[in-house]
C-alpha cells in the first residue's frame, strides 16, 4: 500500500524515486513542406556537384540531404509520435500532418484513440464471503505519452494488470445482492459499484498518463459451485417478502372489512365469531388456491 503525499499524490512504498518525472511538453517543429522544399533544393545541388565536379564540396548536399529527410514525420489522425535525441526526450508531436522536426531523433509512435478492451472473467469473494464471477469493460485513452512511454514499461499491460486489480479490491467491499435494500451491491447498485471502481482504476493508472473514461460491469454471477444453493436462498427470501405484502394487505382488508360492518350495522357479531369471521377471510386472503365455498343452511350458531 501507499501513503499519501502532502499534495494528494500517490507515494510508492520502498525507495524514493520509483516513478519518472516525465511530463508531455510539444516538439519544436516547423510545417514539413519547408523540408521538402529544402530536400529539392539538395537534390538540386546534387545534380550541379554531379556536372560541374565539385569535388569535397559536392558531399554537402548529400549530408544536407539526409540530415532533412529524417526530420521528416507524418502524424496520422489520432497518433502521436515521442522523440529523442541520443535518448534525451525532446517533445511530442500531436498535431496530425506532415511536419519538420529534429533530425537524427528515435520516434515511438503512440496512439491517443479511446480504448476499451473486457476483463477476464474473475472469481472472487464478495463482502459476505460468497464466490461471485464478475467482468468489466474499462474505457481509457492516453493522456500524458511522455508517461505512458517512459514511467511504465508497457503501458497496455499495465493498464490490463490494474483493472484486474481494481476490480477484484471493490468487488471485495460489497456483497452480491442486499435483499433489504438499505445498502449498495454488486447487483442492485451497478452504477454505483462503477463509479468507484472507475475513481480507483484512475488513481491506479495515473502514473503512466493513462485516464479512465468509463468502466461498466459486463459480467457478473454467481461462482457454479453456490450457483444453486444462491438460486434457492434467492427464491426463498422472494417468497417471503412476497408473503409479507400479501399478510399486510390482508390485514388491512381484514380491518376494513369489519369495520365497515360495525359502521353499517349490517351484522353483529360476537368476540368468538369476529374471530372466526377473522381467520376465514385471513386463509381466504392468503391461501395459495382458491377457496371452496360452503354455504351454510343453518344458523350462524350451528
Amino acid at each position: 500500500m501507499s501513503e499519501q503525499g502532502q499534495a494528494g499524490e500517490r507515494v510508492p512504498v520502498g525507495p524514493r524515486g520509483t516513478g519518472v518525472a516525465m511530463v508531455e511538453r510539444p516538439a519544436a517543429m516547423v510545417t514539413g513542406w519547408l523540408g521538402v522544399a529544402l530536400l529539392l533544393a539538395c537534390v538540386a545541388g546534387m545534380v550541379l556537384a554531379a556536372v560541374d565536379g565539385a569535388g569535397a564540396w559536392g558531399v554537402i548536399p548529400y549530408l544536407v540531404f539526409f540530415l532533412g529527410a529524417s526530420g521528416l514525420v507524418i502524424v496520422a489522425p489520432g497518433q502521436s509520435r515521442v522523440m529523442q535525441f541520443f535518448g534525451s526526450y525532446v517533445g511530442t508531436v500531436r498535431r496530425p500532418g506532415l511536419w519538420w522536426t529534429w533530425p537524427l531523433t528515435v520516434r515511438r509512435a503512440v496512439s491517443v484513440r479511446v480504448r476499451n478492451f473486457e476483463t477476464a472473467r474473475l472469481k472472487v469473494n464478495d463482502a459476505e464471503g460468497n464466490p461471485v464471477e464478475i467482468a468489466a469493460i474499462v474505457v481509457w485513452q492516453v493522456a500524458d505519452t511522455a508517461k505512458a512511454v517512459f514511467a511504465v514499461d508497457h503501458y497496455p499491460g499495465f493498464v490490463s494488470a490494474q483493472s484486474e486489480s481494481a476490480l477484484r479490491h471493490v468487488a471485495n467491499g460489497h456483497p452480491y445482492d442486499d435483499p433489504q435494500g438499505g445498502g449498495t451491491s454488486l447487483r442492485g447498485s451497478t452504477d454505483v459499484v462503477a463509479d468507484q471502481l472507475a475513481r480507483e482504476l484512475s488513481e491506479r493508472v495515473s502514473l503512466a498518463g493513462v485516464e479512465i473514461v468509463e468502466v461498466r460491469i459486463s459480467h457478473l454471477a454467481f461462482a457454479p459451485e453456490i450457483a444453486q444453493a444462491m438460486l434457492r436462498r434467492q427464491q426463498a427470501s422472494a417468497v417471503v417478502a412476497a408473503r409479507s405484502r400479501i399478510v399486510e394487505g390482508a390485514v388491512g382488508m381484514v380491518e376494513m372489512a369489519l369495520e365497515r360492518l360495525t359502521e353499517q350495522g349490517v351484522v353483529q357479531l360476537d368476540e368468538e365469531r369476529t374471530a372466526a369471521m377473522v381467520s376465514n377471510l385471513m386463509v381466504v386472503l392468503c391461501g395459495d388456491q382458491p377457496p371452496a365455498p360452503v354455504v351454510n343452511a343453518g344458523t350462524l350458531y350451528s
